[in-house]
């Protein structure tokens, strides 16, 4: 199951966040037209992951009878945020300075059952031919300070347009339903609450992201006891 977050661009949102750098009416026009067109490319981009990942999972439950992925979201970055980050590097906004320079564009979310999955999809789509692992941090094995777990990939996979092809980055992040339930929560609760977690509140959130760990590690543990006895009848 895909779940597509697709936020099309504002059109007045994007005029409203340009006109600071006094662009003139065609080039304003020229910048909301090469905006749209990077648009499309990143939505290539998901449907590229999305598809290869839709079809791993398919054949791993053909070979072992187990799908190793609940659920999939994606999502691509607003445009002022992709301005403003081209800006921060000292960038001017153009289609390759956005793909040679920002790797966060693009991101698919992959929602596994189990731990063993999420390294196992890992493994799956990083070995495929056409895909290049640019970068990889792995905070289940080094959790971030606050507890956040999930596995961050980021790959770059070729986009066949009718002209030419492009190699876009896609961030993809691989989790556990455990990691993805804190994780969600955790942002809820903070975003706009920050004067009101305190140091005590920050800790829970930690301990309940270490509880989680350890469910997700004997749900695991459950789950390949089930398995053996199967494996055993068979």
């Amino acid at each position: 199951m895909i779940l597509h977050r697709k936020r099309k661009i504002n059109i007045n949102n994007l005029r409203y966040n340009l006109q600071e750098s006094n662009m003139n009416a065609l080039e304003l026009m020229d910048v909301i037209h090469d905006m749209v067109k990077l648009q499309q490319i990143y939505e290539a981009a998901i449907k590229e992951i999305s598809t290869k990942l839709d079809i791993l999972d398919d054949e791993f439950n053909i070979k072992h009878d187990h799908n190793p992925i609940h659920h999939m979201e994606s999502r691509i970055k607003q445009a002022p945020s992709i301005t403003k980050k081209l800006q921060k590097k000292g960038l001017k906004f153009s289609i390759e300075n956005s793909i040679e320079n920002l790797n966060d564009i693009a991101g698919v979310r992959v929602i596994c059952y189990y731990l063993e999955d999420i390294y196992k999809i890992a493994e799956l789509l990083t070995r495929q031919d056409d895909i290049v692992l640019l970068e990889e941090k792995d905070y289940i094995k080094e959790p971030k300070p606050s507890g956040y777990r999930s596995l961050h990939l980021v790959v770059k996979v070729p986009v066949f347009l009718a002209e030419e092809t492009k190699e876009v980055p896609v961030e993809v992040q691989i989790r556990t339903i455990g990691m993805d339930f804190w994780s969600s929560l955790e942002h809820k609760l903070k975003y706009k609450n920050q004067d009101l977690v305190d140091e005590q509140l920050r800790q829970d959130l930690t301990d309940c992201a270490g509880t989680i760990a350890d469910i997700d590690k004997k749900m695991e543990s459950i789950y390949k006891s089930i398995r053996f006895y199967k494996d055993e009848e068979a």
